[in-house]
């Protein structure tokens, strides 16, 4: 593996290599045919560098919480666009959630809809990609577009109880404050059926259960 890493690592370089000493076999009168596996390897090299781009590489660092690492990689795709449309979402995805880390909302906000332009790799990751931008939305205030990603994230599936719990309270909040109380107290139930254990998620239950039994509806 950590071999395989080291090829993805320095493939632009060891391919623009492999085509140079293709070149100097060809130049130097051995012929073409001699020189074909190394203008071979080299192409395929720098196709598969730009094509499926150094994503591979961005495990290992972000398991440890090497961010500085995690960017370092992302900045060597010059060419994001030239990258495979599924490895091209998982791109914007992590620049998205690596922008939200910063608080850099504007950045996040781009990234994010790339890739759910895109669509994800998986639906899991397509519904947490909307559910991003629709708590972006309503830190904006737009309650409207908010629902409207957050919907789109519940259809897609939302890979943990912990965000599909926040899906679903973000909704109550909505049709709370459209005054839907019937609707706000269904997808109250429905958070608290996914039964989350993060501080922050539990408080937030505890403080809507407060008044939302005393709510007509």
């Amino acid at each position: 593996m950590k071999f395989y890493n080291l090829i993805i690592k320095y493939r632009f370089a060891l391919s623009l290599l492999s085509v140079a000493l293709g070149a100097v076999l060809n130049i130097t009168g051995t012929g073409f045919w001699p020189a074909f596996p190394l203008y071979f390897i080299g192409v395929i090299g720098l196709f598969t560098h730009f094509f499926i781009g150094p994503l591979r590489l961005i495990q290992e660092p972000m398991e440890a919480g090497n961010i500085e690492e995690v960017e370092k990689i992302l900045n060597s795709v010059w060419y994001p666009g030239l990258l495979y449309k599924p490895i091209r979402s998982t791109y914007f995805t992590i620049k998205g959630n690596l922008a939200m880390m910063k608080q850099d909302f504007d950045s996040a906000e781009k990234h994010l809809k790339k890739s759910s332009e895109l669509g994800a790799p998986m639906p899991e990751a397509e519904g947490a990609n909307k559910l991003q931008l629709g708590m972006m939305a309503m830190q904006r205030g737009d309650l409207k577009q908010g629902e409207s990603y957050i919907r789109a994230a519940i259809r897609a599936g939302i890979p943990d109880k912990e965000s599909e719990a926040v899906a679903y309270l973000s909704m109550c909040q909505i049709f709370m404050n459209k005054r839907e109380f019937r609707a706000a107290k269904d997808f109250f139930r429905k958070a608290k059926a996914c039964k989350p254990t993060t501080k922050q998620v539990v408080d937030q239950i505890k403080e809507i259960e407060k008044y939302i039994s005393r709510i007509p509806g």
